[in-house]
């Protein structure tokens, strides 16, 4: 990351805070075994191929939209030296999930805000394989998203694709606290959020599934699991987490 972002401060961030293991029925709904880790790669500006169980690591950089880009039209990953993240106002979190389990990711927005630099984020890994998201909007000075899901796509064991899944706000129907912006993603009025002086903790939840083949040729489940564990009690669980930063919302008025 130095090269890119020449010694940037890490966001504290939690990863695999909620990890949810589905089976075939919700009898048989249970923890299974923890495998061996065998991915070595720690950074998110290296190459590697996993396989199910391993750790991966991946990036999310927050900057202006136009920061991601070269010569204003070319998106490259935030890895790449051409970009002038070093320069513009920009931050990065990592994360290290355990691939094709689905997790909730957390950044805290306590002492940070998306608005205060740039109001975008891209997740990102890799360098010769670079791969990265579109950039997705968080916050401005008028809104802020806190809910997001982002599938990561791997191919023989090496990440292809990075893609933020939308709802079309589907979360927030009907609910008139919430504005639903460009038919995509559900926000609140950053006025409201603790660290712009209101009652709602804003901090951004990430919702992470993955999808395609490891490097065994194992098929991975977690973004299919995603829909069917709706099906099951447990889901509500996990949704009460996730969309608590939304839900406390309702509660204040």
């Amino acid at each position: 990351m130095a090269a890119a972002f020449r010694q940037p401060r890490l966001l504290t961030a939690a990863a695999s805070l909620l990890v949810l293991l589905l089976a075939s029925s919700p009898s048989s709904l249970r923890p299974v075994e923890s495998a061996a880790d065998t991915n070595r790669v720690y950074s998110p500006c290296a190459d590697t191929t996993v396989q199910r169980s391993d750790g991966f690591t991946f990036g999310i950089a927050f900057a202006p939209r136009l920061s991601f880009f070269h010569n204003g039209s070319l998106e490259l990953s935030p890895c790449d030296r051409r970009l002038s993240l070093s320069s513009a106002t920009s931050q990065v979190a990592t994360f290290r999930p355990k691939v094709d389990e689905i997790s909730l990711l957390t950044i805290n927005t306590s002492s940070f805000s998306p608005a205060n630099y740039g109001g975008y984020m891209v997740a990102f890994a890799g360098r010769k394989y670079a791969a990265r998201s579109l950039p997705s909007f968080v916050a401005n000075s008028t809104y802020t998203v806190t809910s997001f899901t982002l599938v990561l796509e791997f191919k023989k064991g090496r990440l292809q694709n990075l893609y933020w899944k939308r709802d079309g706000c589907a979360s927030c129907s009907g609910k008139s606290n919430f504005v639903c912006l460009n038919n995509q993603d559900c926000a609140i009025k950053t006025s409201n959020c603790k660290n712009h002086g209101g009652a709602v903790d804003c901090s951004l939840g990430i919702q992470l599934a993955f999808s395609g083949t490891d490097k065994h040729f194992s098929v991975f489940n977690s973004w299919y699991e995603v829909e069917n564990l709706r099906q099951y009690s447990l889901y509500g669980l996990y949704s009460n987490l996730r969309n608590s930063l939304t839900g406390q919302y309702n509660k204040i008025f």
